[in-house]
């Protein structure tokens, strides 16, 4: 499997979050980090951490929803904090933190010390940066969605090279030739489909899903 073919993510669940709190001048920074694949999911677990810290002054956040160092799929909030204090710092240490498909939401409950532009911008980064260290992360796989038509009297062969190559099967049905749907990392792609079109002499179809 090519290193390119993958990046790290939170090892966290769909609902799971990751929180850490750090005090700065008698105020209260929590930070919780989700999973989330994709703008729609980042949305609602701001909104889920928002509501679960509504009587905070301030609920910022910094997102990116997808590979490390991409900001296509990016977004941030200062949540009333002054501008540019929070989100974009925030955001700055979440796009270089070589995780993808990761919100940070950054709670803070005021402690009545003001702490200044320059005090607010490094509390905000410290707490994302202090959440970040704690944080377990897995390999996402990059992976391509092929469906292949093949011969029954193949199957065993097939089915050896769907394992030899980490593919999965997503699903399968049969009728006068068995029809599986896979998923299959990016780099093995290539050469799993040469090796179909060999063992049934061109006779299978192999499709991608683009």
């Amino acid at each position: 499997m090519s290193s390119t073919d993958t990046y790290l993510i939170p090892a966290l669940a769909k609902n799971e979050f990751h929180r850490t709190e750090i005090i700065i001048k008698k105020s209260r920074f929590i930070t919780s980090i989700g999973h989330t694949k994709g703008v729609d999911e980042a949305k609602a677990f701001i909104d889920q951490i928002t509501q679960e810290f509504s009587d905070a002054r301030h609920n910022c956040f910094a997102y990116n929803a997808d590979k490390p160092g991409s900001t296509g799929y990016a977004g941030c909030s200062d949540d009333g904090e002054p501008h540019g204090t929070a989100g974009k710092p925030m955001l700055n240490i979440v796009i270089h933190s070589d995780i993808g498909e990761i919100t940070a939401v950054v709670t803070r409950y005021f402690g009545g010390i003001l702490l200044g532009t320059g005090g607010l911008v490094k509390a905000y980064q410290d707490s994302v940066k202090n959440a970040l260290d704690s944080l377990k992360v897995t390999p996402m796989v990059l992976t391509d969605e092929l469906t292949v038509q093949i011969g029954m009297r193949f199957i065993s062969q097939f089915l050896r090279l769907v394992q030899a190559n980490d593919a999965q099967i997503i699903e399968n049905s049969f009728s006068a030739d068995a029809i599986y749907k896979i998923s299959i990392p990016m780099s093995n792609t290539k050469e799993f489909t040469a090796k179909i079109i060999e063992m049934t002499s061109g006779q299978a179809q192999v499709t991608k899903k683009e």
